[in-house]
């Protein structure tokens, strides 16, 4: 009995955090219904639940390489305060285009290139994210894992530490798994 309490509680927590994490969008957008619009909706929230090095930008932008499969998604939270900041999408192409983003976001679509685009961020104050299968393992930050009818995610918390990047703990919490150096 004190098993299945522990496991319910548990639950409790995954799915307030879950909701906490969502929660984010407006009223005035609809629940996601689709994964697109569940990995926009956590693209949009992962800003609010990773600490950047300080710094004094005033706006916060997430940038999408190469071919485009989520803009449409996130089209109507641009321009909304994310952590205080106002949120800009951006399309990027090329190391040029990422120096001001906050995190880019990499698609299944461009698997090829994830190589490139993660030297790129190397020992940068920028999160990588990805649905790509592996994305976490090959040196991500976060990867977006598709399965059983929902979305999920996966934390590089290495990555994202040597990058400069802190998640928060009820981050790693709500994370399917959290990938960390063994010392």
């Amino acid at each position: 009995m004190l098993h299945l309490a522990c496991a319910l509680s548990q639950f409790s927590l995954r799915h307030w955090l879950t909701v906490m994490l969502l929660g984010f969008a407006s009223t005035a957008f609809s629940a996601p219904d689709s994964e697109p619009q569940v990995e926009a909706a956590y693209l949009v929230n992962f800003m609010k639940y990773i600490e950047w090095p300080t710094n004094n930008r005033t706006t916060t932008t997430i940038c999408l390489f190469g071919r485009d499969t989520l803009g449409s998604f996130l089209a109507g939270y641009e321009g909304r305060s994310v952590g205080g900041r106002e949120l800009r999408i951006r399309r990027a192409n090329s190391p040029d285009d990422i120096s001001n983003c906050q995190l880019v976001y990499i698609p299944d679509v461009e698997e090829a290139r994830v190589g490139v685009v993660l030297r790129w961020l190397q020992n940068t104050p920028v999160l990588a994210a990805s649905n790509v299968d592996g994305f976490a393992r090959a040196g991500g930050g976060i990867e977006l894992v598709r399965g059983t009818g929902r979305v999920q995610f996966i934390v590089n918390a290495e990555a994202l530490s040597r990058n400069g990047l802190t998640p928060s703990s009820q981050m790693l919490r709500l994370a399917q798994k959290v990938i960390v150096v063994e010392r």
